[in-house]
Protein backbone atom coordinates (compact mmCIF):
# COMPACT_ATOMS: atom_id res chain seq x y z
CA UNK A 1 0.00 0.00 0.00
CA UNK A 2 2.36 2.38 1.08
CA UNK A 3 4.66 2.07 -2.25
CA UNK A 4 1.41 2.60 -3.98
CA UNK A 5 0.59 5.49 -2.24
CA UNK A 6 4.23 6.84 -2.60
CA UNK A 7 4.20 6.64 -6.31
CA UNK A 8 0.55 7.85 -6.75
CA UNK A 9 1.89 10.82 -4.99
CA UNK A 10 4.81 11.57 -7.22
CA UNK A 11 3.00 12.36 -9.87
CA UNK A 12 1.73 15.18 -7.96
CA UNK A 13 5.28 15.87 -7.36
CA UNK A 14 6.19 16.24 -10.79
CA UNK A 15 3.15 18.37 -11.63
CA UNK A 16 4.65 20.56 -9.21
CA UNK A 17 8.38 21.29 -10.41
CA UNK A 18 6.83 20.96 -14.12
CA UNK A 19 4.09 23.75 -12.98
CA UNK A 20 6.57 25.71 -10.50
CA UNK A 21 10.45 25.31 -11.64
CA UNK A 22 10.64 23.80 -7.43
CA UNK A 23 9.17 21.74 -5.08
CA UNK A 24 9.86 18.41 -6.43
CA UNK A 25 12.43 18.06 -3.61
CA UNK A 26 10.26 19.60 -1.13
CA UNK A 27 7.54 17.50 -1.67
CA UNK A 28 9.95 14.31 -2.57
CA UNK A 29 11.61 14.01 0.28
CA UNK A 30 8.97 14.35 3.32
CA UNK A 31 7.01 11.68 0.88
CA UNK A 32 9.98 9.25 0.38
CA UNK A 33 10.42 9.53 4.83
CA UNK A 34 7.02 9.87 6.00
CA UNK A 35 5.16 7.60 3.44
CA UNK A 36 8.28 4.90 2.06
CA UNK A 37 9.13 4.89 5.04
CA UNK A 38 13.10 5.73 4.19
CA UNK A 39 15.54 7.24 6.52
CA UNK A 40 16.23 10.85 5.91
CA UNK A 41 19.75 10.46 4.31
CA UNK A 42 18.30 7.32 1.94
CA UNK A 43 15.47 10.11 1.15
CA UNK A 44 17.45 12.70 0.33
CA UNK A 45 19.48 11.07 -1.84
CA UNK A 46 16.65 8.90 -3.84
CA UNK A 47 15.01 13.00 -4.03
CA UNK A 48 18.37 13.57 -6.11
CA UNK A 49 17.74 10.77 -8.39
CA UNK A 50 13.84 11.41 -8.90
CA UNK A 51 14.19 15.49 -9.16
CA UNK A 52 17.15 15.61 -11.52
CA UNK A 53 15.67 13.10 -13.64
CA UNK A 54 12.34 15.33 -14.11
CA UNK A 55 14.08 18.76 -14.26
CA UNK A 56 15.86 17.58 -17.32
CA UNK A 57 12.94 15.87 -18.67
CA UNK A 58 10.78 19.01 -18.07
CA UNK A 59 12.77 21.40 -19.53
CA UNK A 60 12.56 20.23 -23.18
CA UNK A 61 8.85 21.84 -23.08
CA UNK A 62 10.10 24.89 -21.06
CA UNK A 63 12.85 25.30 -23.87
CA UNK A 64 10.63 24.37 -26.49
CA UNK A 65 8.05 27.58 -25.04
CA UNK A 66 10.88 30.25 -24.94
CA UNK A 67 11.49 29.71 -21.06
CA UNK A 68 14.98 28.94 -20.81
CA UNK A 69 17.98 31.37 -20.55
CA UNK A 70 20.36 28.97 -21.70
CA UNK A 71 23.67 30.76 -20.68
CA UNK A 72 22.40 31.98 -17.48
CA UNK A 73 20.90 28.34 -16.40
CA UNK A 74 24.20 26.91 -17.28
CA UNK A 75 26.36 28.87 -15.85
CA UNK A 76 24.42 28.44 -12.76
CA UNK A 77 24.34 25.28 -13.14
CA UNK A 78 28.13 24.40 -13.28
CA UNK A 79 28.87 26.55 -10.39
CA UNK A 80 26.33 25.21 -8.35
CA UNK A 81 27.54 21.51 -9.24
CA UNK A 82 30.76 22.13 -7.31
CA UNK A 83 28.80 23.54 -4.24
CA UNK A 84 26.49 20.35 -4.30
CA UNK A 85 28.78 18.15 -4.66
CA UNK A 86 31.09 19.78 -1.43
CA UNK A 87 27.22 19.69 0.23
CA UNK A 88 26.34 16.37 -0.58
CA UNK A 89 29.65 15.22 0.61
CA UNK A 90 29.27 16.70 4.02
CA UNK A 91 25.36 15.93 4.30
CA UNK A 92 25.92 12.20 4.10
CA UNK A 93 28.22 12.62 7.29
CA UNK A 94 25.85 14.84 9.30
CA UNK A 95 22.63 13.90 11.61
CA UNK A 96 19.29 12.96 9.25
CA UNK A 97 17.19 15.04 11.78
CA UNK A 98 19.75 18.17 12.27
CA UNK A 99 19.57 17.97 7.56
CA UNK A 100 15.50 18.45 7.79
CA UNK A 101 15.11 20.80 10.65
CA UNK A 102 17.87 23.02 8.14
CA UNK A 103 15.65 22.15 5.38
CA UNK A 104 12.89 23.27 6.75
CA UNK A 105 13.99 26.71 8.01
CA UNK A 106 15.42 27.45 4.53
CA UNK A 107 11.68 26.78 2.94
CA UNK A 108 9.91 29.01 5.61
CA UNK A 109 12.81 32.03 5.07
CA UNK A 110 12.51 31.64 0.76
CA UNK A 111 8.70 31.54 1.42
CA UNK A 112 8.89 34.68 3.07
CA UNK A 113 10.97 36.07 -0.11
CA UNK A 114 8.71 35.01 -2.47
CA UNK A 115 5.30 36.08 -1.16
CA UNK A 116 6.63 39.57 0.05
CA UNK A 117 7.64 40.08 -3.21
CA UNK A 118 10.08 42.50 -5.89
CA UNK A 119 7.09 44.10 -7.80
CA UNK A 120 6.73 43.44 -11.72
CA UNK A 121 9.85 41.84 -13.55
CA UNK A 122 11.37 44.01 -16.37
CA UNK A 123 9.66 42.41 -19.38
CA UNK A 124 12.93 43.70 -21.23
CA UNK A 125 14.74 40.89 -19.11
CA UNK A 126 12.43 38.16 -20.45
CA UNK A 127 15.31 37.49 -23.38
CA UNK A 128 18.64 38.85 -21.65
CA UNK A 129 21.27 36.78 -19.60
CA UNK A 130 22.19 37.64 -15.93
CA UNK A 131 25.83 39.06 -14.80
CA UNK A 132 27.96 36.16 -14.90
CA UNK A 133 29.09 37.15 -11.70
CA UNK A 134 26.41 37.45 -10.00
CA UNK A 135 25.06 33.74 -11.82
CA UNK A 136 28.21 32.10 -10.40
CA UNK A 137 28.41 33.49 -6.72
CA UNK A 138 24.52 32.68 -6.70
CA UNK A 139 25.19 29.66 -8.40
CA UNK A 140 28.27 28.20 -5.75
CA UNK A 141 25.78 29.20 -2.93
CA UNK A 142 22.46 27.42 -3.88
CA UNK A 143 24.49 24.82 -4.94
CA UNK A 144 26.19 23.92 -1.62
CA UNK A 145 22.33 24.00 -0.22
CA UNK A 146 21.33 21.79 -2.80
CA UNK A 147 23.68 18.80 -2.14
CA UNK A 148 23.50 19.41 1.80
CA UNK A 149 19.67 19.23 2.64
CA UNK A 150 18.56 17.20 -0.66
CA UNK A 151 16.47 20.21 -2.48
CA UNK A 152 16.82 20.38 -5.82
CA UNK A 153 17.22 23.89 -5.49
CA UNK A 154 14.36 25.33 -7.43
CA UNK A 155 12.97 26.63 -4.13
CA UNK A 156 16.08 28.47 -3.98
CA UNK A 157 16.88 29.26 -7.69
CA UNK A 158 13.39 30.58 -8.74
CA UNK A 159 13.33 33.26 -6.41
CA UNK A 160 17.35 33.69 -7.12
CA UNK A 161 16.25 34.40 -10.86
CA UNK A 162 12.88 36.00 -10.37
CA UNK A 163 13.12 38.78 -7.30
CA UNK A 164 17.44 39.13 -7.55
CA UNK A 165 17.49 38.80 -11.33
CA UNK A 166 14.23 40.26 -12.16
CA UNK A 167 13.63 37.44 -14.34
CA UNK A 168 9.43 36.75 -15.67
CA UNK A 169 8.44 34.23 -13.69
CA UNK A 170 7.92 31.68 -16.12
CA UNK A 171 11.19 32.21 -17.66
CA UNK A 172 12.68 31.82 -14.16
CA UNK A 173 10.80 28.79 -13.74
CA UNK A 174 12.32 27.19 -17.10
CA UNK A 175 15.44 28.04 -16.17
CA UNK A 176 15.53 27.25 -12.78
CA UNK A 177 15.04 23.26 -14.26
CA UNK A 178 18.17 23.06 -16.18
CA UNK A 179 20.05 24.35 -13.28
CA UNK A 180 18.33 21.70 -11.18
CA UNK A 181 18.82 18.94 -13.18
CA UNK A 182 22.63 19.95 -13.02
CA UNK A 183 22.76 20.11 -9.39
CA UNK A 184 21.08 17.64 -8.74
CA UNK A 185 23.06 14.80 -10.31
CA UNK A 186 26.30 16.61 -8.48
CA UNK A 187 24.99 16.37 -5.41
CA UNK A 188 23.66 12.24 -5.89
CA UNK A 189 27.17 11.80 -6.56
CA UNK A 190 27.98 12.96 -3.19
CA UNK A 191 26.25 11.43 -1.16
CA UNK A 192 26.42 7.80 -2.52
CA UNK A 193 29.80 7.26 -1.54
CA UNK A 194 27.91 6.59 2.08
CA UNK A 195 24.07 5.90 0.48
CA UNK A 196 22.74 2.91 -0.47
CA UNK A 197 19.03 3.15 -2.48
CA UNK A 198 16.47 0.70 -3.53
CA UNK A 199 17.02 1.10 -7.11
CA UNK A 200 13.65 -0.48 -8.16
CA UNK A 201 11.47 1.87 -6.18
CA UNK A 202 13.27 4.81 -7.31
CA UNK A 203 12.94 4.08 -10.59
CA UNK A 204 8.95 3.82 -10.56
CA UNK A 205 8.90 7.07 -8.68
CA UNK A 206 11.17 8.87 -10.97
CA UNK A 207 8.66 7.51 -13.85
CA UNK A 208 5.75 8.83 -12.21
CA UNK A 209 7.13 12.27 -11.34
CA UNK A 210 8.08 12.25 -15.01
CA UNK A 211 4.20 12.26 -15.97
CA UNK A 212 3.23 14.87 -13.95
CA UNK A 213 6.06 17.39 -14.12
CA UNK A 214 4.82 16.89 -18.19
CA UNK A 215 1.54 18.05 -17.28
CA UNK A 216 2.99 20.73 -15.26
CA UNK A 217 4.74 22.04 -18.31
CA UNK A 218 2.13 22.55 -20.24
CA UNK A 219 -0.11 24.62 -17.54
CA UNK A 220 2.90 27.62 -16.70
CA UNK A 221 1.85 29.69 -19.92
CA UNK A 222 -1.61 29.55 -19.20
CA UNK A 223 -1.01 30.94 -15.61
CA UNK A 224 -0.12 34.75 -14.52
CA UNK A 225 2.93 35.03 -13.25
CA UNK A 226 2.05 36.85 -10.09
CA UNK A 227 -0.38 33.94 -9.23
CA UNK A 228 2.92 31.47 -9.70
CA UNK A 229 4.92 33.24 -7.42
CA UNK A 230 2.33 33.75 -4.80
CA UNK A 231 1.20 29.50 -4.99
CA UNK A 232 4.83 29.22 -5.23
CA UNK A 233 5.31 30.78 -1.83
CA UNK A 234 2.57 29.35 -0.07
CA UNK A 235 3.60 25.82 -1.18
CA UNK A 236 7.12 26.03 0.05
CA UNK A 237 5.96 27.85 3.49
CA UNK A 238 3.39 24.97 4.16
CA UNK A 239 5.59 22.30 2.95
CA UNK A 240 8.74 23.93 5.42
CA UNK A 241 6.43 23.89 8.66
CA UNK A 242 5.31 20.52 8.15
CA UNK A 243 8.76 18.99 7.98
CA UNK A 244 9.59 21.36 11.38
CA UNK A 245 7.20 20.73 13.36
CA UNK A 246 7.49 16.75 12.34
CA UNK A 247 11.30 17.08 13.98
CA UNK A 248 10.76 19.60 17.06
CA UNK A 249 10.14 17.74 20.24
CA UNK A 250 6.25 17.10 20.78
CA UNK A 251 6.04 19.29 24.19
CA UNK A 252 7.41 22.18 21.80
CA UNK A 253 4.74 21.72 18.76
CA UNK A 254 2.27 23.81 19.95
CA UNK A 255 4.37 27.19 20.51
CA UNK A 256 6.10 26.15 16.99
CA UNK A 257 2.59 26.28 15.30
CA UNK A 258 1.61 28.90 16.73
CA UNK A 259 4.95 30.86 15.63
CA UNK A 260 4.62 29.99 12.31
CA UNK A 261 0.68 30.77 12.66
CA UNK A 262 1.64 34.40 13.18
CA UNK A 263 4.05 34.36 10.28
CA UNK A 264 2.01 33.21 7.69
CA UNK A 265 -0.71 35.78 8.62
CA UNK A 266 1.32 38.52 8.59
CA UNK A 267 2.79 37.15 5.70
CA UNK A 268 -0.77 36.99 4.23
CA UNK A 269 -1.92 40.36 5.34
CA UNK A 270 1.28 42.19 3.89
CA UNK A 271 0.69 40.39 0.64
CA UNK A 272 -3.06 41.12 0.36
CA UNK A 273 -3.94 44.19 2.34
CA UNK A 274 -1.39 46.16 3.25
CA UNK A 275 0.17 47.68 -0.03
CA UNK A 276 3.09 49.66 2.05
CA UNK A 277 3.93 46.74 4.13
CA UNK A 278 7.71 47.13 5.24
CA UNK A 279 7.92 43.52 4.39
CA UNK A 280 7.30 44.64 0.92
CA UNK A 281 9.13 47.90 0.74
CA UNK A 282 10.47 47.27 -3.15
CA UNK A 283 7.38 46.85 -4.79
CA UNK A 284 5.89 50.78 -4.54
CA UNK A 285 9.62 52.05 -6.32
CA UNK A 286 9.86 49.67 -8.25
CA UNK A 287 6.00 49.80 -9.90
CA UNK A 288 6.69 53.84 -9.95
CA UNK A 289 4.77 54.77 -6.97
CA UNK A 290 1.57 52.79 -7.79
CA UNK A 291 0.71 49.92 -5.08
CA UNK A 292 0.22 46.63 -5.84
CA UNK A 293 -3.17 44.97 -4.55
Amino acid sequence: MSVALTISLAVLVGVTLGLLGGGGSILMVPLLVYVAGMDAKEAIAASLVVVGVTAAVSVVGHARAGRVRWRTGLLFGLAGMAGAFAGGWVGGHLPGQLLLVAFALMMIATAAAMLRGRGSPDPAKAHTELPIGRVLLDGVVVGLVTGLVGAGGGFLVVPALALLGGLPMGVAIGTSLLVIAMKSFAGLTGYLASVSLDWPLVGAVTLAAVAGSLVGARLVGRIPGDALRRAFGWFVLAMGAFVLVQQVPESFRLPALIALAVVAAGLAGCSAFVPRCPLRHGSTRELGGAARP
